[in-house]
């Protein structure tokens, strides 16, 4: 397993990680995704570790808490050999301080994370979304904290735009508090919006990237294709409310390249958008899910091989789109000199 910099932590992280969304199944968005109860998840457990993904990120808010609860039962007794990464801020309760990045909440949501993991240290600590409420000093005052007791290890965040971040990043470097090493973001061949302006952020300021839905929500399977209904097993039928919104037509002409690419590789199309991403720049991990060890086992076909330059040139033309205002001179060629990327990381976009 190829390790990689989480950001400038000096940190190493497997550049496949497993998202353990799918254990618990409770609720409806959650039992759309998986219901892995402790034995399945003990089993995936064992195959990732054996492959070296040894990267587990779950949140407090996945399925009520049970996927914090069932990961950490897989993981009892081999704890020390994983990498334990949880999220937090969402509304997690009725009560008015159950939700945001408060002292309170933060302190209290952190406990009740360590607890359902059975741990008594968490390696990543990430917030799940930016809270306008709380003044970004508490925040990452009460993240220093954290750390320095001993019961986080690295700090990131998630959903975050790239004000947000760069103003939580001024503040730790104000006042010499701990920084955020990591952005657990959405990017996919179908999501390239993170390329705009939290890839350059990223690179810039030292935020390594940790991918969730690398395959567009399950749009990038291959079985979605153009004229043919939704395929009976997709989670899209419960899910599309939740889902990062693509549109159809440039869906399509990604599957299209990606089937060429697929003829030439022999690979399936959810390992040629994994492996796509592993080429990235500021890429950290990936996160992958699974119903299934055969799911997962197919998703760590994505490692021990590259696209060559002319396929990653062909997935870049079909899935690039103009980025808005001031964004697209840095990626047409007019301001590339003095760009954060050497070179543009889109293709133009004029076919989008």
């Amino acid at each position: 397993m190829e390790q990689r910099f989480l950001g400038r932590s000096g940190f190493k992280v497997p550049a496949l990680g497993f998202g353990a969304g799918t254990f618990g199944g409770q609720g409806p968005l959650f039992s759309a995704w998986g219901n892995t109860g402790t034995d399945g998840a003990r089993r995936i457990v064992d195959i990732a570790l054996d492959a070296g993904v040894n990267l587990f990120d779950t949140a407090d808010v996945y399925s009520d808490g049970a996927s914090e609860t069932i990961l950490g039962a897989a993981l009892k007794g081999r704890r020390d050999k994983a990498i334990v990464s949880t999220k937090l801020s969402l509304r997690a309760g009725d009560g008015p301080n159950q939700v945001g990045a408060s002292r309170h909440h933060l302190v209290g949501a952190t406990e009740a994370a360590l607890k359902r993991l059975g741990t008594d240290y968490i390696d990543i600590l990430q917030l799940h979304a930016f809270d306008a409420m709380t003044p970004v000093e508490q925040v990452l005052g009460t993240l220093d904290a954290l750390v320095k007791s001993g019961k986080v290890r690295y700090i990131g965040m998630s959903n975050f735009s790239g004000w947000q971040l760069m103003k939580s990043l001024a503040a730790s470097d104000r006042l010499g508090l701990e920084r955020y090493v990591a952005n657990q973001t959405y990017y996919s061949l179908v999501g390239r919006d993170y390329e705009f302006e939290l890839m350059p952020l990223g690179l810039d300021q030292g935020v390594g990237a940790i991918v969730w839905s690398p395959l567009g929500w399950g749009r990038l399977t291959g079985k979605i294709r153009r004229g043919q209904p939704l395929p009976a097993g997709s989670r899209l039928h419960e899910t599309a409310g939740f889902a990062p919104p693509a549109d159809d037509e440039r869906l399509y002409r990604v599957v299209d390249a990606m089937d060429i690419v697929a003829e030439e590789t022999g690979k399936t199309h959810a390992q040629i958008a994994l492996n796509w991403l592993l080429q990235r720049p500021t890429v950290a991990s990936v996160l992958i899910g699974a119903r299934d060890e055969a799911q997962l086992t197919q998703n760590l076909g994505a490692l021990g091989w590259q696209l060559s330059d002319a396929q990653m040139a062909r997935l870049d033309a079909a899935s690039a789109i103009a980025p808005p205002y001031p964004y697209y001179p840095y990626w047409n060629g007019q301001f590339a000199e003095r760009s954060p990327v050497a070179v543009p990381v889109s293709a133009p976009a004029t076919a989008a």
